[in-house]
């Protein structure tokens, strides 16, 4: 997935490495179905087959509900269907490729969105199939990623009542480390990955970190990074620069950083009435602190 995952837990040495080693298998296996730098992977064999009916794992099926619940919600700032743009922007391949050979090369600077949108996608629940409209290609990146983290979390906690699953900053933690109230989760400056800005208290659940300046590449003299804004086919601009959120799903998590981060702080607060149960933290371009009304609650004073 283009990304450290770390694996964390609490109990007998012999439990945990047993857990490790099926959270590991799980991860490496969901990894290679979900990506799109695999000509073999399902989900682009599933772009291939735009236009017709195409059978798909459960595990698929269920993400692209997901996703379609998702688009819905945040009023289409969540769309997997920015494939094309991405591409066009210079991510046409894995980020390890990219920062070691460069972007791809230069295509229409400004993407104009097909007249299909993601809703337009069928679902037939019975014989387990979708299908895509022509010319349709979805990229599943995030929203992957955070399923299998939960998921992967959920194998872990079948061997320790207390575990965690860290892939890449989309988190799911289960059960509290002993002798504490909460885990303590820390807010990185998303101008200096080295610097923290707060920590933040939490539960059990998820948080998930939707940042514009970890995955930056400069194509044709231009800077850009793979937030794309579906509304106009380009990278966002956006007064955010990160934006946390913690809420019960993972994959709920990562879709609304990304959609509060590409709405940015004037249409923030509407977008999050949308779901309740999040609670969001975001950091701006001049370096200050926005984010829900209960986002004091996590913040940990001491710190």
């Amino acid at each position: 997935m283009n990304t450290d995952i770390v694996l964390a837990a609490e109990g007998s040495s012999e439990n945990v490495s047993a857990g490790f080693k099926q959270t590991c298998q799980f991860i490496q296996a969901n990894e290679k179905r979900f990506t799109r730098f695999s000509d073999q992977s399902e989900l682009t064999r599933l772009n291939r087959s735009s236009g017709n009916w195409f059978e798909v794992s459960r595990d698929m099926f269920e993400i692209l509900q997901l996703c379609s619940t998702y688009q819905e919600m945040t009023g289409g700032l969540f769309d997997p269907s920015i494939l094309p743009e991405l591409e066009a922007a210079g991510y046409d391949r894995s980020m390890d490729e990219i920062r070691a050979q460069g972007p791809g090369q230069s295509q229409n600077k400004r993407m104009p969105r097909p007249a299909n949108s993601f809703q337009d996608i069928r679902f037939e629940a019975e014989q387990q199939r979708v299908q895509l409209p022509s010319g349709m290609k979805i990229d599943l990146g995030g929203i992957a990623k955070g399923w299998i983290a939960q998921q992967a979390a959920n194998i872990l906690a079948k061997y320790t009542p207390t575990c965690g699953v860290n892939a890449g900053g989309d988190m799911f933690m289960v059960g509290l480390p002993a002798g504490e109230k909460y885990w303590r989760v820390t807010l990185e400056d998303p101008s200096d990955f080295r610097r923290a800005l707060n920590v933040l208290k939490v539960g059990p659940g998820a948080v998930a970190t939707s940042t514009t300046t970890r995955r930056r590449w400069v194509q044709d003299g231009r800077s850009q990074h793979h937030i794309i804004d579906p509304r106009t086919g380009q990278p966002a601009e956006t007064d955010f620069i990160s934006v946390t959120v913690v809420t019960p799903r993972l994959a709920q998590a990562e879709v609304f950083a990304k959609a509060l981060l590409i709405s940015g702080s004037s249409q923030a607060s509407n977008l999050a009435a949308n779901c309740p149960e999040i609670t969001f933290i975001a950091v701006d371009t001049q370096g200050h602190l926005w984010g829900s009304p209960n986002s004091k609650e996590i913040i940990d004073v001491r710190s």
